[in-house]
């Protein structure tokens, strides 16, 4: 795992302005720093800038999904893939038997604010519920 904050190369480019305007795929693509913790072929890790729990991580699929509502069923796989990256995670951050929260955000009234999957890490502190 990477715990300091990487740079990739940049996405194809016009006039100086990435072809992607998705926040998200421009970190995957090391256009926007971020201090990654986890990255493979199919996803990418990075702790939140506006954490809301002492750990905060993101992960994200490295191809643009836009929801949890566009997955289909060739996404099987992927959407494992990332449960299994936030248990990892969490393991690695010493969550894991204290406890910690995953959480899939879907539209505007979800509380999405990027359109672009991604599932939250939280953990390090007593996470209330109701969430909302």
């Amino acid at each position: 795992m990477v715990l300091s904050p990487r740079r990739r190369r940049y996405p194809p480019t016009r006039k100086g302005r990435a072809l992607s305007a998705c926040i998200f795929c421009r970190i995957a693509a090391g256009e926007i720093p971020s201090t990654i913790v986890h990255e493979d072929d199919q996803c990418l890790a990075f702790r939140d800038i506006e954490p809301r729990a002492p750990t905060h991580i993101l992960i994200v699929p490295r191809r643009h999904i836009s929801s949890l509502d566009d997955l289909t069923g060739d996404d099987t796989a992927l959407a494992g893939h990332l449960q299994l990256v936030a248990a990892r995670l969490a393991a690695a951050e010493g969550l894991a038997g204290r406890g910690y929260r995953v959480v899939v955000n879907c539209g505007e009234e979800g509380g999405q604010s990027v359109p672009h999957l991604h599932v939250h890490l939280l953990g390090g502190r007593r996470l209330g519920w109701p969430p909302g």
